[in-house]
């Protein structure tokens, strides 16, 4: 009778533990959620949320698409967790009006959103893909696959919303700017032609990539990156994480995730 007892203990501990660890495993993606929208969480918690997003993020460049022309890019998809880019995707920032004036972003620098101190401090979203951007883990897995030196850069990321107005003329972002990442959230199947576009040189057309759900466009910046935005339609708004490492000439550090802090590469 004891062998009975102890047998049917087990099943009983394996039943209850099993059930707790089910239920443990369905809780931690609304965790992540819940502290994603909120400002605090458990330090342990924290961690784990951190190294979750460095092993996504090291899986997807794992696994780029690379292409040589016109110019060597990478396509990146499943680049952060799901409840992270829909985190990313609902924040409450609001699209500039453009009053008709567009082809370059800095026309409108009054109406631009960045993942500054403020907004840092605001959403946890923010604050922790800059974390991730600013980890020397990270630096060194970009400089390795895509050869871009980040040594003594700072992080600058932007959160765009692009409406039926916007276009951008072909620019290359060589200058101050050491790495260029063109993150996309669309919000529908319909969105799909809204990818960056691509040019051979400055008046040549060269492509677009599909405007993928968690997926990005990346380049180093050289003399031949040109780069920019076919005006067409646009259904509803275009929302897209823009990703820079600059330099120290960069003058507008407000702009930049930490101003005083450089990367270490």
């Amino acid at each position: 009778s004891g062998g009975v007892l102890f047998a049917s203990a087990r099943r009983a501990f394996a039943l209850v533990f099993g059930g707790g660890l089910f239920l443990l495993l369905r809780a931690i993606p609304v965790m992540k959620q819940e502290y994603l929208e909120s400002p605090l969480m458990p330090a342990d918690f924290v961690s784990y949320l951190r190294s979750s997003l460095f092993e996504t993020l090291r899986a997807s460049l794992n696994s780029a698409q690379v292409d040589e022309e016109p110019y060597r890019h990478w396509i990146w998809r499943k680049v952060f967790p799901q409840e992270v880019v829909q985190a990313l995707a609902v924040l409450p920032f609001s699209k500039p009006d453009l009053h008709g004036i567009s082809g370059k972003r800095e026309l409108h620098n009054d109406s631009r959103h960045y993942f500054d101190a403020d907004n840092n401090r605001r959403f946890a979203v923010c604050d922790q893909v800059a974390r991730l951007f600013q980890a020397e883990e990270t630096v060194a897995l970009l400089q390795d696959k895509t050869g871009a030196d980040l040594s003594g850069t700072n992080v600058r990321i932007e959160y765009t919303l692009d409406a039926d107005d916007f276009w951008l003329q072909p620019h290359t972002d060589l200058g101050v700017k050491r790495i260029t990442i063109l993150f996309y959230m669309p919000d529908g199947p319909d969105q799909e032609d809204l990818g960056t576009d691509i040019y051979k040189d400055e008046a040549t057309w060269a492509g677009r990539p599909r405007f993928e759900w968690n997926s990005a466009l990346v380049f180093v910046p050289s003399d031949n990156t040109y780069h920019g935005f076919e005006r067409r339609e646009i259904p509803r708004v275009r929302r897209t994480v823009i990703i820079n490492y600059v330099t120290q000439d960069w003058r507008a550090r407000e702009q930049l995730a930490y101003p005083t802090i450089p990367v270490r590469g």
